[in-house]
């Protein structure tokens, strides 16, 4: 399939070969065949490696290179993709976001950083840890982020990963009693909400840096026995979870809202969209991704095969994922369901990937969570960005 741009020399239009836009990301991901020589001006080997070819910015006219098929068909090549991709890259390269365990440092009261540990309280969830302030000599207690609940941090963290791993309500709370953790099924579900929905307002205002090829499909899903629709982002090098939405129908929804929110939450458009042929994603894409500037163009890839570049087996991976969960449920039961963005979060940060070496997508996409109880770490920062939030709220009221 090819596209076409209104940019050209003469004015004429270019055309944007599909094939050469796969060609020239397969030059760039092998990372040893583009040189940079200087702001200006790169080289390339060629793929048969018995050529070099020389890339140059043209100014106005954007970039030149001295192979054959740019000098004669006059389109944009492979090699002039490749180092776009690498320049896309390099402009989008920062330090990694990393998230801590988060720790007591100072006191509740008086804010003195003169801190020691003074024993432990002993309840029916657990042992608390206690401190004591050695300016003030008050004795507090912190349990970030799990503050007044009835059980202990490890009994609930677990309890997510249980549901979250593929486990029924009623399953995770039967395993939960072999760990001396007495709960219902409904207490569970009251903590998939509650914490689901903490972690998302502060993830969400985390960028992902995710590259500049998407993906993106469909699948069908049961909510109350009725036929739904769940519209997934995904980035194609990190695996990386980007957005989502809940659909009445496939054929006639409008996708640009999924679009949107995919920009919004990259910081971003993608260089590169592969879809399947429904007309959704071509309109979307027209109104969103498109623009008559070639340098800022997205190329939207439509005809998707079973194997070779392609194909859209990645995306239909995380389409697996939402179905074995829904096995288990049966069905979902509402639209703006907690469960769908639970699995968002659990794919995106807590899930190592086989496809991506055991490291999970946040990680490949410079969101390191660290800590052995991943949970735990997004729960308590996603609390302690609450706390500033509310506590910088109270201040300007006042």
């Amino acid at each position: 399939m090819r596209q076409y741009c209104r940019v050209g020399k003469m004015g004429f239009p270019k055309v944007v070969d599909e094939g050469r836009v796969m060609r020239g990301q397969a030059i760039y991901k092998s990372g040893s065949q583009i040189k940079r020589l200087d702001a200006e001006t790169y080289r390339v080997n060629s793929q048969s490696g018995h050529g070099l070819y020389t890339i140059a910015n043209g100014g106005k006219y954007g970039w030149r290179c001295s192979c054959p098929d740019h000098i004669y068909r006059e389109v944009k090549c492979k090699h002039i993709w490749a180092v776009e991709f690498s320049l896309k890259l390099r402009a989008h390269v920062r330090e990694n976001v990393v998230l801590q365990p988060v720790s007591v440092n100072t006191c509740l009261y008086c804010q003195s950083p003169q801190l020691i540990k003074s024993g432990l309280r002993h309840n029916k969830s657990g042992d608390i840890q206690k401190f004591r302030c050695l300016t003030c000599g008050r004795y507090f207690t912190v349990n970030i982020g799990f503050e007044c609940m009835k059980h202990n941090p490890q009994g609930i963290t677990t309890a997510m990963q249980l549901y979250f791993s593929g486990e029924s309500l009623r399953n995770t709370a039967r395993s939960l009693r072999l760990m001396g953790v007495q709960v219902s099924y409904q207490t569970v579900w009251n903590w998939i909400q509650k914490y689901t929905g903490l972690m998302e307002k502060y993830l969400d205002k985390i960028t992902p840096n995710v590259s500049d090829t998407w993906r993106a499909d469909e699948l069908y899903v049961k909510i109350k026995g009725n036929m739904k629709y769940v519209f997934a982002m995904m980035d194609d090098e990190t695996r990386f979870w980007i957005a989502q939405e809940v659909a009445d129908t496939k054929d006639t929804h409008d996708a640009r809202h999924l679009f949107e929110m995919a920009r919004e939450r990259a910081g971003k458009k993608p260089g590169v969209l592969i879809t399947d042929g429904l007309r959704s994603y071509h309109d979307a894409w027209l109104k969103e991704y498109r623009t008559n500037k070639q340098v800022d163009n997205t190329v939207h890839i439509r005809q998707i095969t079973l194997a070779g570049h392609h194909n859209n087996n990645k995306m239909e991976r995380l389409n697996g994922e939402i179905r074995d969960r829904e096995k288990v449920m049966r069905s979902l039961k509402k639209p703006d369901t907690p469960i769908l963005t639970g699995m968002q979060i659990f794919h995106n940060y807590v899930r190592p990937n086989e496809g991506l070496q055991g490291h999970t997508p946040s990680e490949m996409a410079g969101i390191e969570v660290q800590g052995e109880n991943r949970w735990m770490t997004l729960i308590q920062n996603s609390a302690n960005h609450q706390t500033k939030v509310d506590t910088r709220r109270k201040l300007t009221r006042t």
